[in-house]
């Protein structure tokens, strides 16, 4: 019998694309920013109040995840416990509902899966994933779509960053051992979305947030593109959720398979041969941490012992930062597809330099940005915007600020939409003001109908060529349209 996820992207070819079930009409989002994967750069104050220190090199001072539970270990679960339990609330989420706001993106450290930590020497606390689950709970019951980010990833992806969790410039991401425990990760968080209830808001999973942009220090990542698809769709064809017509004879394997106990199905499923290796070995490794999260979190019947049928389900929308994040040849994660997948890009004007440090260059850049039209033509579509704030580099006025908001955000809806960064920044910080969605709400800069502009034409004064004259004209027409209905 052929291979199965050997043979999936051949009938990707095919037959059309399934489908997920994205938000409706646009994604209007923000990150979950700080909550369960800690930047002490956002919320400066309370770092200190939780033991950590404040330094300008991350490196060299208490000032990450890893560093914190490494001085102290003893009580480490409990001082991050306590800010789980308050950063992100009912209440924010009240507000951001009311504000419009459809999506969330919750950037997660690889730790959340307790097993996966090698404790003799690695640092970080237990007992995120209680706290997952309690937040997963109010955004289903508020109907507000998730997309689960793998923020950090084991070993460390990029140096120097405090998003990674550990703030150091030993990158060991791109090696055999840590790729297997990030597909391990991904298994484990497919399972859950697709069994436990409480992650029915979730539709996409993102695989790696931020790597190295230089493609030559990533070796074998278009490798781990593929195989982090693969053991999605593994996962899900044990499930019963297939995928661009997957074959009958696959269906006739994968129906021989016991109907109870999802763990005792996958094993024979890793029996069977039908999976690649390191999909295979990423499965099996995820059998004994899904039976501990079930004993942990009263889910053994769910994962272990009750029947499961999913025939009919959505299939998750893999995702991943689009083939532009990285340069000298990177892999086109567009190569990587079988099913459903979406491209995410990050832009901050204030870091990367991409314009003069002025109104007028800002302004200019962002309203004749081609992005979405160079990713689709590599095949990165559908695409979201999945960080980005208003923030500059230069000190900006308040009225200049509604204008870079709804520049970005007319460029951005180009896409499937976009995602804020962030939902929160401790109001002492001197980038709340920009990078704070709550704050730029309450000031004003940000609209309280995401879908609508203070200045609808807010591009029409700086777009240049004649082709971007034109898509000018029909973002006035269809605003007027908007407007008048």
């Amino acid at each position: 019998m052929k291979n199965l996820l050997l043979a999936l992207p051949l009938l990707s070819a095919l037959f059309p694309k399934v489908v997920a079930q994205m938000p409706t009409d646009k994604i209007y989002g923000v990150n979950l920013g700080s909550w369960l994967l800690l930047e002490p750069w956002m919320l400066p104050e309370e770092w200190i109040k939780m033991g950590g220190d404040n330094c300008t090199d991350c490196t060299q001072c208490v000032k990450s995840e890893f560093s914190l539970a490494e001085k102290y270990p003893d009580t480490v679960d409990e001082r991050f416990a306590g800010h789980w339990d308050t950063w992100f609330t009912q209440d924010d989420l009240k507000t951001l509902v009311a504000a419009g706001i459809n999506t969330v993106r919750i950037p997660l450290g690889y730790w959340l899966v307790e097993d996966l930590v090698d404790r003799t020497v690695e640092y970080y606390p237990r007992g995120g994933l209680k706290y997952l689950r309690r937040g997963l709970g109010w955004l289903r019951d508020a109907g507000v779509r998730v997309i689960l980010d793998h923020h950090a990833l084991p070993g460390v992806q990029v140096p120097g960053q405090m998003f990674t969790g550990q703030c150091t410039d030993d990158v060991q991401f791109y090696t055999p051992y840590n790729y297997h425990r990030a597909l391990v990760w991904t298994a484990v968080m497919t399972t859950l979305t697709h069994l436990d209830p409480i992650f029915s808001s979730v539709f996409s999973i993102e695989a790696v947030n931020e790597p190295i942009t230089d493609a030559t220090q990533t070796p074998g990542y278009g490798d781990f593109q593929k195989n982090f698809v693969k053991t999605i769709r593994a996962v899900e064809a044990i499930l019963g959720i297939s995928v661009d017509n997957t074959p009958q004879d696959t269906l006739d394997v994968l129906s021989t398979l016991p109907s109870t106990g999802f763990t005792v199905a996958m094993h024979g499923a890793c029996q069977s041969n039908i999976f690649n290796q390191e999909v295979t070995a990423a499965l099996l490794e995820a059998i004994p941490m899904l039976v501990n999260i079930g004993l942990s979190y009263d889910l053994q019947d769910i994962l272990t012992l009750s029947p499961f049928n999913c025939h009919g389900k959505e299939p998750i929308v893999t995702n991943f930062m689009d083939v532009t994040s990285q340069y000298n040849n990177s892999p086109n994660p567009a190569d990587a597809a079988i099913g459903p997948q979406a491209y995410d890009h990050h832009v901050y004007y204030s870091f990367q330099g991409v314009a003069d440090a002025n109104s007028e260059s800002y302004l200019t850049t962002i309203c004749n940005d081609q992005h979405v039209q160079q990713a689709a033509a590599l095949g990165n579509t559908p695409m979201w915007f999945g960080e980005w704030a208003i923030s500059t580099n230069f000190d900006p006025t308040d009225e200049f600020l509604n204008d870079w908001a709804d520049a970005q955000k007319w460029v951005y809806s180009k896409s499937a939409g976009w995602i804020f960064w962030s939902f929160k920044i401790e109001v002492t910080e001197f980038h709340a003001r920009t990078m704070s969605y709550l704050e730029g709400l309450r000031r004003g800069y940000l609209t309280k109908d995401p879908s609508q502009y203070h200045n609808p034409n807010v591009c029409a004064p700086y777009i240049k060529t004649s082709t971007s004259k034109k898509l000018a004209k029909k973002q006035r027409q269809r605003l007027a349209r908007e407007n008048f209905f």
